[in-house]
């Protein structure tokens, strides 16, 4: 079994970007030891260009690089995503800072996932894996995976791709995972506490609001080419996948 997972990751190449070498050091080792292959770069302007050059499977991104700080390379590399009509990296981002504002801060940025240091490396170990999870593509195309529809929305689950219409809809791995949930679940009212547990489990986020933010940054992917709103506030409630009609 051991022998399968690491031949399974002898392939992905995962970029840490982290200007602390005791920290890059450490994680570089560890997942080297787990089968990935492994690119460091100390700083913003070079996280850029490797970025630009030789895009990774998976980023691994401190907050507090120089240069370019891990936010702004958060916010340029889902720019260029969407520009370019690629796929999201998933983004796992590290900082020191453990305040809700923070973490909310740099989910808005762009990042999937939020590891505050010091950290144990078997959960920086399991935050990867999940986003891999999420993002793999599958072993052998079907020409009946599944697909699910609502309104002019449809989402190809086994190619992971999200449209409006004609429009493709480019969304990280976790809103990916947000959009399925309220398309099984549409037109049903999804309580709050029910999306966390859904989507993020016993994660350390708890009752903070994260969620808001990923709604927020759904919404503005689903309605970015001017399209009515199809997921609706219920207050006090949670949320829900309804045509209304009308404007956004």
């Amino acid at each position: 079994m051991a022998e399968s997972r690491g031949s399974s990751r002898k392939n992905v190449r995962i970029l840490l970007v982290e200007d602390e070498p005791s920290i890059s050091g450490f994680v570089r080792r560890g997942l080297h030891f787990e089968g990935y292959e492994v690119d460091v770069v100390p700083d913003g302007p070079g996280a850029l260009r490797k970025l630009r050059d030789s895009p990774p499977d998976l980023l691994v991104l401190d907050v507090m690089v120089p240069g370019v700080d891990g936010l702004e390379i958060a916010r340029r590399l889902r720019a260029a995503e969407t520009a370019e009509q690629t796929p999201a990296i998933p983004i796992l981002m590290l900082t020191a800072r453990d305040a809700v504002a923070d973490r909310v801060t740099g989910l808005r940025a762009g990042a999937d996932d939020y590891l505050v240091k010091p950290f144990d490396f078997d959960e920086l170990l399991a935050r990867i894996e999940a986003l891999l999870r999420r993002t793999a593509a599958p072993a052998e195309p079907s020409a009946n995976r599944e697909v699910l529809t609502y309104a002019d929305l449809t989402v190809d689950l086994g190619g992971r791709i999200a449209r409006r219409g004609q429009r493709e809809v480019h969304l990280t791995a976790r809103e990916f995972d947000l959009l399925i949930l309220f398309l099984r679940h549409a037109e049903q009212v999804l309580p709050r506490s029910t999306i966390m547990t859904r989507i993020w489990g016993d994660d350390f986020f708890g009752d903070s609001n994260v969620l808001e933010v990923f709604v927020a940054n759904l919404r503005r992917a689903l309605e970015a080419g001017g399209e009515r709103r199809l997921l609706q506030t219920v207050r006090g409630v949670g949320y829900v996948l309804r045509d209304v009609g009308g404007s956004p």
